[in-house]
């Protein structure tokens, strides 16, 4: 009987000073779906511990993370920020660090929660769980469209 390869999961952060968005894929690894958002807390190691837990719990195979590059793909001081928690994170939870381009997904949430009813003031709560779906549902679909690894 022939097994079937897993299909690695993958979390995704959408890394933000206040709030931290996290995603994570399906099963099949088709889809994402939102998880939760993290309030940042004092002590970044904290986060990273967190975020760490959330890995083991999903049992996923790798972290995406959202690199906010500048408009013409400059590393500002937030992507550099962003580069040095995911590289801590990388260490600590043991897992490779992809890091994905994730300008305008911010602006693209707001853009799918105004569309769908949703009042801007309520945004905060969800935003960056839809930013980190929107980063994870754009890497997923990347890894689909590379030719399959022949054996």
């Amino acid at each position: 009987m022939e097994t079937v390869a897993s299909i690695p999961r993958y979390l995704a952060l959408d890394v933000g000073s206040k709030r931290i968005g996290i995603a994570v894929s399906d099963e099949l690894g088709l889809t994402a779906q939102p998880v939760l958002t993290l309030e940042r807390r004092r002590n970044p190691r904290e986060d990273l511990r967190s975020i760490a837990r959330l890995c083991r719990r999903f049992g996923v195979a790798g972290i995406v993370v959202g690199n906010p590059l500048s408009l013409t793909g400059e590393v500002g001081p937030q992507a550099a920020r962003v580069q040095v928690f995911a590289a801590e994170l990388g260490e600590l939870a043991g897992l490779p660090i992809h890091l994905w381009d994730e300008r305008l997904t911010t602006h693209e949430a707001h853009q799918l929660l105004y569309e769908a009813g949703h009042a801007r003031q309520d945004h905060r709560s969800v935003v960056d769980q839809v930013a980190a779906t929107l980063i994870l549902q754009s890497f997923l679909d990347h890894l689909a469209d590379r030719p399959a690894e022949s054996s």
